[in-house]
């Protein structure tokens, strides 16, 4: 396959950033999306330009590292996976392919595709934890008995790898999606019941602080999440803020 990737390159925060045009050939359908650009990344180094910029980790789509909006969409066209786990499979021969960093106040451009995320560390340092005893103490973690169908929406909330996809593709550059399933997957178990109202309370002021928009409803956030973390959870962070609102007074 031959490509024509317009990248977005940028210096840093303080630089102007731009799309600059780049040829790539002898990509194969097989290839992932970042193994794609491993290809062009090689080339410009051995022609002793700058390679381009981007985060990865794992490349096993858990760690949420690898968030680049590809031809006006978080992750690319795929549905439910992460950038590493798009294939070139999904483009053309000849495609021509736009590859720029997720868009969001509260997410400054570091280089070119990197963009700092530790706002999302911030909101969950705030409150998503939970207390315990860890001097030998603890219990056995079948000692509490727990619905399963609570234990599955808390292991689904739990999904979440904080790739800030919903925030990218939403209109607004809301962090509900985030918020509240970071929210969801404690509150839906006793453990963490104990930090309940100041956990929602602090996150969702910690998230207001940051500089995220609000939530409209629109769905787009659902549907760009690569794990699929659902709307419900938004509903469920509203019904525990509005509790702990009323306990706080």
């Amino acid at each position: 396959m031959k490509l024509n990737l317009k990248i977005w390159r940028q210096e840093n925060n303080k630089s102007k950033g731009e799309l600059r045009d780049y040829e790539i050939s002898n990509i194969t359908p097989d290839m992932s999306f970042l193994e794609m650009m491993d290809v062009l990344n090689e080339e410009l180094i051995n022609r002793n330009e700058d390679p381009v910029a981007f985060d990865h980790d794992c490349r096993e789509g858990i760690c949420g590292s690898c968030s680049m909006f590809i031809n006006g969409q978080a992750h690319g066209p795929d549905r439910l996976v992460t950038t590493c786990q798009l294939h070139m499979r999904k483009f053309k021969d000849g495609d021509t392919i736009f590859i720029e960093p997720f868009r969001a106040k509260p997410f400054p451009v570091i280089k070119d595709l990197v963009v700092d995320r530790s706002a999302f560390d911030r909101i969950q340092h705030a409150g998503g934890y939970i207390s315990v005893n860890t001097s030998g103490n603890t219990q056995d973690a079948n000692a509490i008995p727990i619905e399963k169908r609570d234990a599955d929406k808390a292991f689904d909330a739990a999904t979440c790898i904080g790739c800030a996809a919903c925030v990218a593709t939403c209109k607004n550059a809301s962090a509900m999606l985030f918020v509240s399933a970071k929210v969801s997957q404690y509150s839906l178990l006793p453990q963490g019941k104990v930090e309940a109202t100041d956990r929602v309370l602090n996150m969702v002021k910690q998230m207001d602080e940051e500089g995220f928009g609000n939530c409209t409803n629109t769905g787009a956030c659902e549907v760009e999440c690569p794990k699929g973390i659902s709307l419900e959870n938004i509903a469920r962070l509203n019904r525990e803020f509005l509790k702990a609102k009323y306990k706080s007074q």
